[in-house]
């Protein structure tokens, strides 16, 4: 006779990054239903963004996530422009696309870093972080910082980007693609990789679509959307295409994200050489008024900002809907009829972000 328990997964576990909680329900070594619990990280953003002057809040939103920070400021940055007919210049534009782009491979390989220590392949968690360090370096000299990079302001961005930089910029991220070029091939072909991720944690395309699954697990069940394709920044000019797989498990998911980082360095590297002169910021004066909703792509997936503004200092409304937000609904689908031992690695393959769920 199957024997029927209910353990608690998380928010402390060795494979999680963050505090995630699940209830899962198992019979025998089979998971039958899931349950989440949330909340161990409630901060206040939301409420604390009406509180504040809404310049205020660029450095305020950078803290919804660090690894996505960018995209939270450039959203944010992107609904203030959008209420006070702001037009930000072409260099400014194609800056942000940088970036925007400089993020999601930092964030992409920290993440396939950490699939790797998932399986209890350290060393190559080691070699994917330390490939992702080259890229930090890269934030930091162009912006500043090396996580928070706080250079995206309302009207454009605040710290323009040096010839000399370039030219660092662009032999780094040729480097990047060199070491990516020696070890994803045999992440992405090895027995045990696969062994642990095909079939595991399936979302059909159909069952994408239902849940609301968003970014990377969206387009590795086959359907082909992508914020950038709205044409925000400079996107609308550098003929932009998702990266979609099909099978819509964890190796799809995978697939997705490593053939991204390839991307984003193109993308990176292509706004750099298309970068206009000119300047960076345009000086802004005024409050904003009136209401709009912003969506961008995180390295996660769709990145939704609502704001309503009332002509003062502050705002009257500021609502954030992140992309892990929308992946739980579609975790609770991927995990039942998987193996007790297979939950880690689905979990991991959503690449959740809790912070950012519960603000």
């Amino acid at each position: 006779m199957a024997t029927r328990i209910t353990a608690p997964f998380g928010p402390q576990h060795p494979v999680l990054p963050e505090p995630l909680h699940l209830n899962i329900t198992y019979e025998d070594e089979k998971v039958v239903s899931v349950s989440p619990a949330i909340g161990y990280v409630h901060r206040g953003i939301e409420k604390a963004g009406e509180l504040n002057e809404y310049p205020q809040n660029v450095f305020l939103v950078e803290r919804v996530c660090g690894i996505c920070s960018f995209m939270h400021a450039m959203t944010y940055c992107q609904g203030i422009e959008d209420l006070m007919d702001i037009e930000i210049t072409p260099r400014a534009k194609y800056l942000r696309v940088f970036y925007s782009e400089l993020s999601r491979v930092h964030s992409h390989l920290l993440w396939l870093g950490l699939l790797a220590d998932a399986f209890g392949f350290e060393s190559l968690f080691m070699r994917y972080w330390a490939i992702r360090e080259k890229v930090v370096d890269m934030m930091e000299m162009t912006g500043g910082h090396r996580i928070i990079l706080s250079t995206c302001a309302i009207g454009g961005i605040r710290r323009d980007i040096t010839a000399e930089q370039i030219k660092i910029v662009e032999q780094t991220l040729q480097e990047v693609r060199q070491e990516l070029d020696r070890i994803t091939p045999v992440v992405m072909n090895d027995y045990t990789v696969k062994k642990r991720t095909v079939g595991k944690g399936i979302l059909t395309k159909e069952e994408a679509i239902t849940y609301g699954a968003v970014g990377p697990v969206l387009r590795a069940s086959g359907v082909a959307q992508d914020m950038r394709q709205t044409g925000y920044a400079a996107y609308s000019e550098m003929g932009f295409e998702p990266i979609v797989e099909n099978d819509g498990d964890s190796y799809a998911r995978a697939k997705v994200r490593a053939r991204e980082a390839y991307q984003s360095i193109d993308l990176a590297l292509e706004a750099l050489a298309r970068l206009p002169e000119g300047e960076a910021l345009v000086k802004v004066k005024g409050n904003p008024q009136g209401e709009t909703i912003q969506r961008v792509e995180q390295p996660r997936g769709e990145l939704l900002y609502y704001i309503k503004a009332n002509g003062t200092k502050n705002l009257e409304r500021l609502r954030i809907r992140t992309p892990t937000f929308a992946h739980v609904p579609s975790l609770l689908k991927m995990l039942p009829g998987n193996e007790m031992a297979d939950v880690p690695v689905v979990i991991l393959s959503i690449d959740p972000c809790i912070s950012c769920t519960e603000r």
